[in-house]
């Protein structure tokens, strides 16, 4: 996992504050994904706490279900961008595949999946796709 600081290591004001991750793509970077953003909210908190306690599992859920949809529907690398906005978090996943997400049926017990792209869409505020010719970037806006 490669991290880049903006603003040459000098921590950045409240309202601009922002990581950005890179990873190989592989299995064990969903869980390098989860520590890398659970890793920014600490710092977050500790300049703004969050308005509710649910808000920090929120984010990490997201950014969880978006990592695991990159390695199992994208080949190859994806990055993780960490921003905090006038009032909450935004969260870019970039992956190599041009395929939109879609929303699947959701049947418990079976464990085919399809829950991931609903969830997004409950705990979001707002959450757009934007594809390119080297992939997609799924933004999502949560509150903090």
């Amino acid at each position: 996992m490669s991290t880049e600081r903006r603003g040459g290591g000098i921590p950045p004001a409240e309202d601009s504050y922002e990581r950005v991750f890179s990873f190989a793509g592989e299995l064990h970077n969903v869980t390098e994904a989860r520590l890398a953003a659970e890793e920014f909210l600490g710092a977050l908190a500790l300049r703004s706490p969050p308005a509710a306690h649910e808000y920090w599992d929120d984010i990490l859920l997201v950014v969880t279900e978006l990592a695991a949809n990159a390695i199992q529907y994208a080949p190859g690398p994806f990055g993780l961008r960490l921003r905090r906005t006038f009032d909450g978090v935004h969260v870019t996943m970039h992956d190599t595949s041009t395929v939109r997400p879609r929303a699947r049926p959701f049947h418990p017990g079976t464990g085919g999946g399809g829950i991931g792209w609903h969830l997004l869409h409950t705990l979001c505020t707002q959450v757009s796709v934007i594809v390119h010719d080297e992939g997609k970037d799924i933004h999502a806006f949560l509150p903090w």
